[in-house]
């Protein structure tokens, strides 16, 4: 027996022994599990190397003279793609580029590639010579998301794994753009090109301010170990197609232009070459306040001769995308080709409707519909071959995003999605779409095939509808007009539409806005240059322009009613349908819109607006307002003459209300 505690089990023997274990012995003597067979590696770091498939060269070498080298060993094209992105690194003083190596610092880079790329230029050894010329800096080349969430997880703070397999990422003290410190570069040609002065979102900066900047920055990412490099495309249109370079400091923000630039094919990229347009995002950095033009440590600068764009002080991914897309917003229309901050979708008929308007006004919502495919959510180009979009993603508001509201965009939100500035739970990592404690702005970045009906590739035929989409919380806009080719100018280059602002006293006003081309923070030219493009490619394809109020009826905010959504998608539909050109219409009072009597599933008294006030003096004097608000936003354009004479001009001005 045990005693204090003792067990004995000298003389205990089991009831059932367990059966002896049987190996097989080889003829060397050695025993084998035969379970499985073995593997083909004899260390754990042999295995490791096992683990990862070699994948196929994806190298841009294109020389000048248009041969395409597809028979250079994988080596060679190694050497020339570090060679180029050297190049784009080099410093303007030192004239020559880094020392550059592929592969991320962190892992064994034996036998790695190596570029030091030198020019025959002779330089001072005091200039020449530094400690950023004697490392080599890693460039991690158009990485998968895959392997930008490893990156993310494992260098970047702030960066997790959300329960539906979106990378939830901090933009740093920035959670959005900074308007105020975007600068272009003014020179002879950009002086006369570009929009300046009262209204313009252009606020110039000279040419070796942009260099100093530059400087900074190229610096500041040569200091590091390792820049992430992205080459991708914009617009979808192959003819149109611009070559984008994307240095970045980040693997967020490495993913966040992976997803919004169309992604290349190995194919594609092995003809990559130069990029047509370069950013460097040192974003991390601030700019030197003491410079000349800086206001802040944040700087966003264009310099479109050069076609660079340099970003500093600032993490927000956002100043990238819309960089970008003012870049557009000037190569573009040198070749005639219209950009647009519009949505776009298309129906089973191949009829093409564009849709412009401003926060709040219901584009998103209106432009995604499931019975029609979607081209693009936020910007393309109308060209001699129809519309195309120019990103390869889309980029959605998610404050309070709810899966019964916007299905497709909660949908989207899975692995390979960036989620910026969200909340999320510490264990389950469920986000809370509600909080608001990072930012109001959260943001989902995600491709655009994560959208079930994106028509890939995202271009269409020439629009059929060009939909001017005003919340106006005045109540005095009709819910539809039909607008004639003067008043589509008129009310794109106005690009109204009304918020609604609160007071201390919780008395609720709506205010206007006004916002050029329904996207004045990116155009580059005047907006009377994009508003004769946009009259000549209708009138040229037969497009119909529609003005369409999805703010009040009755009253203005407060005491009239929202138009219900249920009545502006049947709006929408016929529109699209095309029943809504035979319907008859009658003339409104000031604005002069052409307003239909009646519209299969919206009540005919709310078509007029006159009609759903009680008050007729009260909106006598609502739409008065509004109207003088029109015209004193009008004035900074009214002086601005298309063509040889101002006859467009003036015909654009008559558009407007009359009293």
């Amino acid at each position: 027996m045990a005693t204090n505690g003792d067990f004995s089990f000298a003389n205990s023997a089991p009831k059932n022994p367990l059966k002896k274990i049987q190996t097989q012995k080889r003829d060397n003597g050695i025993c084998h599990d035969d379970s499985a067979t073995p593997v083909k590696a004899k260390t754990l770091d042999e295995l490791h190397s096992l683990q990862k498939k070699r994948s196929a060269p994806t190298t841009p070498v294109q020389v000048d003279n248009g041969a395409i080298f597809a028979q250079l060993s994988e080596g060679e094209r190694q050497k020339l793609q570090l060679q180029s992105i050297s190049a784009s690194l080099a410093s303007l003083v030192r004239e020559t580029g880094p020392n550059v190596v592929k592969g991320d610092p962190a892992q064994k880079t034996e036998g790695a590639k190596t570029v030091s790329h030198h020019h025959h230029h002779v330089v001072a050894p005091t200039i020449g010579v530094s400690d950023s010329a004697l490392k080599f800096t890693h460039v991690l080349y158009n990485l998968s998301p895959a392997e930008l969430y490893e990156q993310a997880t494992k260098y970047e703070k702030g960066s997790f794994i959300t329960s539906s397999g979106a990378l939830a990422t901090l933009s740093g003290a920035k959670t959005g753009r900074a308007p105020r410190d975007k600068r272009v570069v003014k020179d002879e040609t950009t002086e006369d090109e570009l929009w300046w002065g009262k209204g313009s979102p252009n606020i110039e900066m000279d040419e070796q301010t942009f260099l100093v900047n530059r400087e900074r920055a190229v610096d500041y990412l040569n200091s590091l170990d390792k820049v992430f490099v992205n080459d991708q495309f914009l617009n979808w249109d192959p003819e149109h197609r611009i070559k984008v370079r994307i240095v970045s400091a980040r693997a967020y923000h490495s993913l966040f232009m992976h997803n919004m630039c169309i992604r290349p094919t190995p194919e594609e990229l092995e003809n990559f070459g130069t990029p047509d347009f370069t950013i460097y995002n040192a974003g991390q950095f601030p700019c030197n306040r003491y410079t000349h033009y800086m206001t802040s440590s944040t700087s966003v600068d264009l310099n479109l001769p050069r076609r660079e764009m340099v970003i500093l002080g600032t993490q927000y991914a956002g100043e990238m995308k819309k960089g970008l897309f003012s870049v557009m917003h000037y190569l573009m229309p040198k070749r005639q080709i219209l950009s647009l901050h519009s949505g776009c979708n298309m129906g089973k008929d191949g009829d093409v409707a564009l849709f412009f308007g401003l926060s709040g006004t219901g584009k998103t919502t209106l432009s995604t519909d499931h019975n029609r495919y979607l081209i693009g959510d936020d910007e393309h180009c109308w060209s001699e071959n129809g519309v195309s979009n120019i990103e390869g993603g889309c980029y959605a508001k998610c404050i309070d995003l709810s899966r019964e509201k916007e299905p497709d965009i909660w949908n989207a939100i899975k692995f390979g999605t960036v989620l910026e500035n969200v909340v999320f739970d510490e264990h389950t990592r469920e986000v809370d779409y509600s909080d608001k404690s990072v930012t109001e702005n959260t943001r989902a970045s995600y491709p655009i095939e994560y959208i079930p009906n994106a028509k890939i590739p995202c271009v269409g035929p020439h629009p059929v509808n060009v939909i001017l989409l005003a919340c106006d919380a005045f109540g005095v806009l009709p819910p539809v007009s039909k607008l004639n080719l003067a008043q589509t100018m008129y009310h794109f280059i106005s690009g109204y539409t009304a918020l609604v602002a609160g007071t201390e006293e919780g008395i609720k006003e709506p205010q206007a806005t006004f916002s050029a081309c329904f996207g004045a923070a990116f155009i580059m030219m005047h907006p009377t240059k994009y508003a004769a493009m946009l009259a000549e490619k209708m009138q040229k394809h037969g497009a119909t322009g529609w003005l369409v109020n999805t703010g009040w009826s009755g009253g203005r905010y407060g005491t009239g009613n929202r138009i219900k959504l249920v009545y502006t998608r049947k709006i929408i539909d016929a529109i699209h349908s095309g029943s809504l050109l035979n319907a008859n219409y009658t003339t409104s009072e000031v604005f002069g819109l052409q307003i239909p009597t009646e519209l299969e599933g919206v009540p005919s008294e709310i078509l007029d607006p006159v009609n759903t006030w009680a008050d007729k003096k009260a909106y006598k004097e609502a739409l008065l307002k509004l109207a003088g608000l029109f015209r004193k936003n009008f004035e900074v354009f009214a002086n601005h003459k298309i063509g040889t004479d101002s006859k467009l001009t003036e015909e654009i001005l008559a558009a407007g209300p009359n009293f």
